[in-house]
């Protein structure tokens, strides 16, 4: 290998660790405007509550499969012994605190919805939608049904990677994030087309999530070609499918906001509002009892 190549390969692995920390401060930063804009005003009307019910599952099983992916002996081993052309999974320390970050932030959003807690106002649908909750409970009972077909099934208690292995069950984390990606942006974007309007739910977030979205593709594309094979791709596929669902969906939110919606009134009287004076009563109501 010549200088040239080895400054080449430098710079691209600087690129890629640049990349990297670069959609995790976007990617990161992205938790915060729904949050602050939900505080400022006091309401959580716009906001489908279906996007942080599917946020916490998703963000929590990310957290424990990136973090299995870097500090497991046991499952780094096994990834080795099925990826055996590209043995180092393209999983970073960034993937594992973005997700860790990620899943704090978004039980605090999940929060904003009891007004117990926080004494927003919240719309009349205070829990998420029965195809949500399935799909929530569906994921936690295949989570489960694959520890246990590891546990019986697997070869030497599941640690022989030739058959069911315990990195299955973190592959099963890996698409339950992705499926609560998928899930999770439909009733937001249903939301908006119904009432006509993006208020109350905060584009910030979506242009954050873009730029991330593409630096993210960018990093996993650059790795892949480090290591000379796609199975960086192939092996880390919840990683290359987030960038990919992200990018659709944030497109979807920006044509919703800057195109279809832009001349929409502030308003958030979507199929959630209540009566403001019955919402004040509530609320006085609710702070006597606290105070009391």
């Amino acid at each position: 290998m010549s200088d040239a190549d080895t400054e080449l390969i430098a710079f691209a692995k600087a690129i890629s660790r640049v990349l990297g920390w670069t959609y995790f401060l976007a990617w990161s930063a992205s938790f915060y405007p729904q949050p602050i804009t939900n505080w400022r005003r006091k309401s959580t009307l716009g906001l489908a509550i279906d996007f942080p019910t599917c946020n916490v599952l998703g963000f929590t099983a990310y957290t424990i499969s990136t973090a299995s992916f870097l500090y497991s002996p046991t499952i780094q081993s096994q990834y080795a012994a099925r990826h055996p052309n590209a043995p180092e999974t393209t999983v970073r320390f960034n993937d594992f605190l973005f997700a860790a970050h990620g899943a704090v932030m978004c039980v605090v959003v999940y929060s904003q919805f009891f007004p117990a807690i926080w004494g927003f106002k919240v719309g009349s649908r205070q829990k998420a939608s029965r195809v949500v909750l399935g799909v929530f409970w569906g994921c936690l009972l295949s989570i489960l049904l694959t520890v246990l077909v590891v546990g019986i099934r697997g070869r030497d208690w599941g640690y022989d990677a030739s058959g069911w292995a315990w990195i299955d069950v973190i592959y099963t984390l890996g698409y339950v994030k992705l499926l609560t990606v998928v899930i999770k942006y439909i009733p937001q974007a249903w939301i908006n087309y119904k009432r006509k309007s993006t208020s109350g739910w905060s584009i910030y977030t979506i242009t954050l999530d873009f730029s991330g979205g593409i630096m993210s593709l960018a990093q996993v594309m650059i790795d892949s070609t480090l290591q000379g094979s796609w199975e960086g791709v192939t092996g880390n596929p919840v990683k290359f499918g987030l960038g990919n669902i992200t990018l659709l969906f944030d497109l979807i939110f920006l044509y919703q906001h800057y195109w279809l919606y832009r001349k929409a009134p502030g308003t958030a009287d979507e199929d959630e509002d209540e009566d403001d004076e019955e919402w004040d009563e509530r609320r006085r109501l609710l702070l006597s009892r606290q105070i009391y």
